[in-house]
């Protein structure tokens, strides 16, 4: 199974995601659960590196686990693109996990 814990300022802020395990949907290079939660990440990462006044730690280092955490600096940056992000991120997983449940879990924390 795969865990994800999304975390999330008291705004809605994108603060940090973190995928660890794999879903065993399928064997390696078909499971379409891992492959689902890699590309919403990454996709969600990348767009945030994107964005002016905000710098992405994204570790990928280890199979299986995939992570990035948002510093912003606040006066640069357009807060509410992070909450958007947050948003599609959490709708993304989210219906991923409604259709497997017993590959997928997904926890947010507002910090």
């Amino acid at each position: 199974m795969t865990s994800v814990l999304i975390k999330r300022s008291d705004k809605g802020v994108l603060l940090s995601c973190k995928a660890k395990g794999h879903a065993g949907y399928a064997g390696r290079g078909f499971d379409i659960v891992c492959s689902a939660v890699t590309v919403l990440i990454r996709t969600t990462a990348q767009i945030i590196s994107e964005l002016p006044g905000v710098n992405l730690d994204l570790d990928c280092s280890q199979r299986g686990n995939l992570s990035f955490t948002v510093n912003t600096n606040q006066f640069n940056c357009n807060l509410d693109k992070l909450i958007f992000a947050g948003d599609f991120l959490e709708a993304g997983l989210g219906s991923v996990a409604k259709e497997y449940p017993e590959y997928l879990e997904i926890k947010t924390v507002i910090e």
